[in-house]
Parts: structure tokens; sequence; C-alpha cells
């Protein structure tokens, strides 16, 4: 039976005795079945994964009892993630594989044909968190609030910002040559594609690296989760 893991943001350390957070104790006591005594990890991204034990579960509280650490805190390349806002399964959907593919952070944002108005941050966060918790990473990436395009580009720090621009002469990824140790960062479009007003917006700032995504059109939730898989094995922590 595998051991749970669980997302804590507090202080972990050997000896330690620590509430979980709200929610934890349903999944644990409910969802998993587990009880006082049984094993359980504990890990956030400044202090690594440590071994616990459960040392009390009622219906809506547990209180974890800190073991030995079982692996040390390790810095992750910074990965970002742009993506047109999506109605909620297909948003939810990303959310989650951008967390199993190393995205640090996830940005949604609002274009001429976005489909969804919104995204839920709080809720994505909770689906970035359990993600994080099934494939064994350390740090849970940050769900920001959707905001529209313009904002984003106004505000963006000159990291190289790759993007996915379909029928177009750009470049396929393989052949970009992106500077050493910058963070990597895609954006995707919504379903239909950038409105060519945006696309000349984007072509105009000097940070943007327009690139193809493959001969064939895809919908948008599959181009940014290839699109980071590519980034990843190309230059990021795959390659």
């Amino acid at each position: 039976m595998s051991i749970p893991r669980l997302f804590i943001d507090q202080p972990l350390a050997e000896g330690e005795v620590l509430e979980a957070a709200p929610g934890q104790a349903h999944h644990i006591g409910t969802v998993l079945r587990r009880g006082p005594g049984d094993a359980v990890r504990l890990f956030n991204a400044r202090d690594g994964e440590w071994n616990a034990t459960i040392e009390q579960i009622r219906k809506d509280r547990a209180r974890f009892a800190i073991g030995a650490q079982a692996r040390p805190p390790a810095a992750e390349p910074e990965c970002r993630l742009l993506v047109a806002a999506l109605k909620r399964d297909a948003m939810d959907w990303v959310v989650e594989k951008a967390t199993e593919l190393g995205a640090t952070l996830v940005q949604p944002v609002l274009t001429r044909r976005t489909v969804a108005e919104r995204a839920n941050a709080a809720r994505l966060s909770a689906i970035a968190r359990g993600a994080a918790e099934q494939c064994e990473r350390l740090s849970v990436p940050e769900v920001a609030e959707a905001v529209p395009l313009h904002r984003v580009l106004e505000a963006w720090d000159g990291a190289p910002l790759v993007v996915a621009m379909e029928r177009s002469l750009a470049r396929p990824l393989r052949e970009l040559a992106l500077p050493p140790g910058v963070p990597l960062a895609l954006l995707v479009g919504p379903e239909g594609g950038f409105m060519e007003a945006e696309l000349d917006d984007l072509r105009r700032r000097p940070f943007v690296v327009p690139a193809a995504l493959g001969p064939r059109i895809l919908r948008a939730e599959t181009a940014a989760v290839a699109g980071l898989a590519a980034l990843q094995a190309l230059m990021g922590d795959w390659a």
C-alpha cells in the first residue's frame, strides 16, 4: 500500500506535530481510510519531504507527528505556462498535466476568442496541489487569476516567451535557440487561435519567440500539454 503524500505549507522538522490543512483529514480518513499510527509523507519546496505518522484523526481534523527527512529540498527550474482560459473540464486537465510536467506557474489569460470569462484560481490551485502530491513533486505551481493577455504582456519581465502560432511560418520548437538558464515560458491561445491584431501585438514584443507545434491544428489543451512536454524535453529538466 502506497504512503500518501500531503503538501503542508508550514515549517517541517523532525519532532514537530502539525495540524492538517483544511480538507486533508477527510481525504486521509474517509477517502484513503487511514487512521492513527499510519504513515504519511509531508512535503513542501522549502523544507523537502518528511516521514510522518497520523497522531490523531477525526472527521474534519488530523494531526501529524513528523519523523526523519525523506528527501531534502531541491531547486526546480522555472517553467511558466500562459494559456487562454478554457472551459472548466479542459482547464482542470491542463492544470493537472502542467503540474506533472513541471510548470511552476499557470497563468490563465483572456483573449478576444477566449471561451471562458474567468478561471477559478482557488479550485485550480487545489487541483495543482493534488497533482503535485501524486507525481512526487516537492513544489506546487502557482495558479494565478485570469487576466487580459495585454496586461500580462505589459508586465512581462523580458524572459523569452515562446508563443504557439498555428498556420504561420514560425520555426519548430527544436530549432529555437533560447539563452541558457532563462525560465521556460509558453503561451497558448484559445480555440480558434489568436486574432490578427493579437498576433501583430505579440510579434512586436521583443521577448516573444514564435514557434510551431507541428503540422496539425491542436486543441488548446493539447497544445498546452504538448508544448510544455516538448520544451521540457528539448531545453528543460527532461533534457
